[in-house]
């Protein structure tokens, strides 16, 4: 009689478990519109700008979505907010890859290693005269 009992007692601890990984699952559903096109999005979160229910919410259905406070940029490509201006997947444009060695800034690939107006980041430009070398103006 243990033995049956025992097979019952752990068939419904299995049967639990299952139960409740199935409901921790979230589901994506392509098709469901998150955020109906009503009203503003002034005052949303960055938690409800990115995350409803679980789900990742997609730009393509409400691009005022990108324009949430809290958003990763103000711009939609490929169905999640990006900023062209500094997305090195989207760079100016949507799917405009910078090669690997390149950032993108003010929406244009670089080379940070050599780029004398980007030398080591973004913006910096060195002195005139000065050349960029490994990321450093007059490297020597």
């Amino acid at each position: 009689m243990d033995t049956s009992l025992n097979k019952i007692l752990i068939t419904l601890i299995i049967l639990m478990a299952l139960a409740v990984n199935l409901s921790a699952t979230p589901i994506e559903d392509e098709d469901e519109d998150l955020f109906p096109t009503f009203g503003s999005l002034r005052g949303a979160s960055r938690f409800l700008a990115q995350h409803s229910r679980g789900l990742v919410l997609k730009c393509n259905k409400n691009p005022r979505l990108c324009r949430a406070k809290g958003s990763p940029g103000p711009d939609c490509c490929n169905k999640k907010c990006v900023n062209v201006k500094t997305d090195k997947q989207n760079c100016g444009l949507c799917g405009k890859k910078c090669k690997h060695q390149e950032i993108c800034c003010k929406g244009k690939c670089v080379n940070v290693m050599t780029d004398k107006k980007h030398c080591g980041g973004c913006n910096n430009r060195c002195k005139k005269g000065n050349s960029c070398m490994r990321g450093m103006c007059s490297y020597a």
